[in-house]
């Protein structure tokens, strides 16, 4: 754990150092694209800040090969070039759509291309664990839903950056269920608790808190498409490489149990529910209209809790929570033998969490209600009659 740990402070270290300077390059270079009429900022915000995330990752990720409990994950291994150069090839890709702009068709081949890399380098499916039995996928099979995973995962995450922090909210909570996931189980079934998803997990969660310090309201600079693609080419190789972890260690409890059979294949779904559920209701949204699937609009979810009375900064916490609790809830189901106290207390909160997304609604109707008094004592226009 202390290597994780160590892991996790440089990439929080290095991507925070970086992104000051990353900013100042940005402003030099002309990514500051004026505010767009979908945009919720009224000053225009530099971007290109995946440069300082990308650099905090590769530092963090060629430090930990040094360090002596973690070397063995990194040996006779090719994985760890793929994402670097998976993660440098989506990063160019994003420098130049945060830049001058390219369209939905380049951009979409770019991903594709990164996800082929990872592939290519071992990054991929072959087999999925489902209740007492495995679903082998094959080599070309493997390849294509991984590389379809990858694309999605990006694109879901990039939909959720429409508010400072947001986006690297969102994974950072992710990264750490995953973290969390794995290593509570490695624990208990006394796996090896150095591995490839872990380490990327909390890696994932140091570079997204390092640069949160920075672009939570009000945002000193945007992640861009830059950050924003890279964060989800990173969170998808993680969700496949924990996908056929522990079927390949031939975990007998998943047999025993449907649900954490399936947790593998759920948990990158629940973890990314709010975005995916944004990207699925936003093309769903958009085809209807007869647009693009990937033409801007002012209607994500993010968008509908400002339309609702909230603050900025109060619409990405709320975020925060439900990614919280769908995520944990899911994480605590599979650790802990009480489902029905896990189910309860997750209930509970969301209750709670609902009541918070209402409440500026409920003081908008006490206050509407509390003026109609005040007129009706006074006898003024809009009198209620009290009979």
């Amino acid at each position: 754990m202390r290597e994780y740990a160590l892991t996790f402070v440089i990439a929080v270290a290095v991507t925070y150092l970086l992104t000051p300077f990353v900013r100042r390059a940005a402003i030099a270079f002309g990514a500051v694209p004026p505010v767009r009429d979908r945009d919720v900022h009224t000053e225009p915000i530099p971007r290109l800040g995946g440069i300082a995330m990308y650099g905090g990752f590769a530092a963090a990720l060629l430090i930990s090969a040094q360090l002596p409990h973690l070397q063995e994950i990194f040996f006779d291994q090719t994985w760890w070039r793929g994402l670097l150069l998976a993660g440098g090839m989506i990063t160019l890709l994003g420098i130049v759509d945060d830049r001058w702009g390219i369209s939905a068709v380049p951009k979409l081949a770019g991903q594709v291309a990164a996800a082929g890399i990872l592939v290519w380098q071992g990054v991929q499916l072959l087999w999925l664990p489902l209740p007492g039995t495995t679903l082998v996928l094959g080599p070309e099979l493997g390849s294509v839903m991984s590389v379809l995973l990858i694309v999605v995962t990006i694109n879901a995450v990039n939909f959720a950056d429409g508010l400072d922090g947001l986006a690297a909210g969102i994974v950072a909570i992710s990264a750490f269920a995953f973290f969390a996931y794995y290593y509570v189980v490695a624990v208990d079934q006394g796996f090896d608790r150095q591995s490839y998803p872990a380490m990327i997990a909390i890696i994932l969660a140091g570079v997204c808190i390092g640069f949160l310090i920075h672009n939570f309201n009000p945002a000193q600079v945007f992640m861009g498409d830059t950050g924003s693609m890279l964060i989800g080419l990173l969170l998808a190789s993680i969700t496949i490489t924990v996908t056929g972890e522990f079927q390949a260690n031939s975990v007998t409890r998943f047999d025993a149990s449907g649900l954490v059979a399936m947790l593998p294949i759920m948990l990158p779904l629940l973890v990314l529910a709010l975005p995916l559920a944004d990207l699925v209701l936003a093309v769903v949204r958009r085809t209807l209209a007869g647009k693009s699937p990937f033409a801007p609009d002012k209607k994500h979810l993010h968008h509908r809790l400002l339309e609702l009375g909230h603050s900025h900064a109060r619409a990405v916490l709320l975020m925060y929570l439900w990614a919280a609790i769908i995520s944990f809830a899911a994480v605590s189901l599979s650790i802990f033998d009480a489902p029905l106290m896990v189910l309860t207390v997750t209930t509970l909160v969301a209750i709670c969490a609902l009541g918070l997304i209402t409440l500026p609604r409920l003081r908008r109707r006490r206050a509407v209600l509390r003026a109609r008094q005040a007129r009706a004592r006074k006898g003024g226009p809009g009198a209620v009659d009290q009979r």
